[in-house]
């Protein structure tokens, strides 16, 4: 595994366990050699994140849409900075740079770029594990949500597992480490 990318928030949340999390992170991954792609900006979890990785001098590149980079919030100090001009085009290429995709606690960015990777897995457009880091149980109600969906018959089961769920950064790589795709059809019958 080469890169890792992680979506997470441009604000830092109410609970410091949030960009502790985001630390600890950075510093399992660099000491492992693992880079992270990400969106590219020095707010919130996000900037959080980048500096750790920085400081345990792991590699950290970013891509953020022109409008963002406007609005003076990328990180100057990355490893590599790609501007491009769309959030399509932004996701995309984070997808194309990575082997994995993780989600921090974040909004709504956070919550579609990981179910966007989640439904790619699904169509079996690639077969890299998705994972939540589910700080001070941040993502317990998407969870739920989750396994609702499946008992009313809108999820499949092995679909559902494909979203692997850590506690913390030595978790989620063991998580990925033994992370095989689903060979079953997004229909269900």
């Amino acid at each position: 595994m080469k890169n890792v990318c992680v979506y997470c928030g441009s604000n830092v949340g109410v609970r410091s366990e949030y960009a502790e999390a985001a630390r600890q992170l950075a510093r399992h991954l660099a000491g492992a050699g693992v880079g992270i792609v990400y969106g590219g900006a020095s707010k919130g979890i996000m900037g959080i994140l980048a500096d750790a990785m920085l400081e345990a001098r792991g590699e950290v590149v970013g891509v953020i849409p022109e409008a963002l980079k406007a609005r003076e919030i990328a990180h100057p100090g990355l490893t590599e900075l790609h501007v491009v001009h769309s959030m399509h085009e932004r996701k995309a290429l984070m997808a194309e740079q990575s082997d994995a995709f993780v989600a921090l606690p974040g909004g709504f960015g956070t919550l579609e770029e990981i179910v966007e990777m989640l439904t790619w897995a699904q169509l079996q457009i690639h077969e890299k594990p998705c994972a939540l880091l589910n700080v001070a149980g941040y993502f317990d109600g998407l969870l739920a949500y989750l396994d609702h969906a499946v008992a009313e018959g809108f999820l499949r089961p092995q679909h559902r597992k494909m979203l692997l769920v850590a506690a913390d950064a030595a978790e989620l790589m063991r998580r990925f480490e033994e992370y095989r795709a689903p060979a079953v059809q997004k229909w269900l019958r």
